[in-house]
């Protein structure tokens, strides 16, 4: 597979002992869509789709109405959007990508709350009867500004660990005092 922002994808041709290997347009690695174009878009699309089966295998307990919408909002936490915010501290946002998430959070909100699609309510309606707000797009954000600052934090540990910074080391003195009341400089260069 040839990862390109273009249109047209260059032909590859690699041969494993005489046999061509063919040329995948995507391909599933670590439960991550790989796909030719870069972009995640398929990966939002899949996730969404197993959020969304998880979401129906569970129904029975999610729109129940004997258990209070708070504990079902819980679950739908606990054990949804895990799936769907799988690998979500890698993925760039646009804003046909939050549009889908915002509509996936409010489809399991809808069934939740067993309105149906024809049904003229508004979302924020919906929200209102759910007790809550939008929260998917910035629980995303927060998870990839929690990663960012993972990574971040990363290459500064190992510039401290390495000590491996640019530049010339300076001359310096290091003052010192010893139990016995000795006291001098130790001039240090390199």
């Amino acid at each position: 597979m040839v990862v390109s922002r273009k249109q047209e994808l260059p032909i590859i041709n690699i041969y494993i002992k005489g046999t061509r290997l063919k040329q995948k347009d995507q391909f599933k690695y670590l439960g991550s869509l790989i796909s030719s174009e870069g972009r995640n878009n398929s990966k939002v699309a899949s996730r969404i789709a197993q959020a969304k089966t998880n979401f129906q295998k569970m129904k029975t307990v999610l729109t129940n109405k004997n258990i209070s919408i708070r504990t079902r909002r819980r679950a739908l936490e606990c054990y949804i959007e895990p799936i769907l915010m799988y690998g979500c501290e890698a993925w760039t946002i646009s804003k046909q990508t939050q549009k889908k998430l915002e509509a996936t959070e409010m489809w399991f909100l809808r069934k939740m709350l067993r309105i149906s699609w024809t049904a003229k309510k508004t979302n924020d309606t919906v929200l209102e009867e759910a007790h809550t707000t939008r929260l998917l797009i910035s629980k995303i954000r927060k998870r990839q500004a929690t990663f960012f600052g993972h990574v971040m934090r990363r290459e500064m540990e190992n510039l401290v660990t390495t000590g491996m910074l640019e530049g010339k080391r300076s001359h310096f003195l290091v003052e010192f005092r010893n139990e016995s009341g000795i006291s001098g400089t130790v001039g240090m260069s390199e």
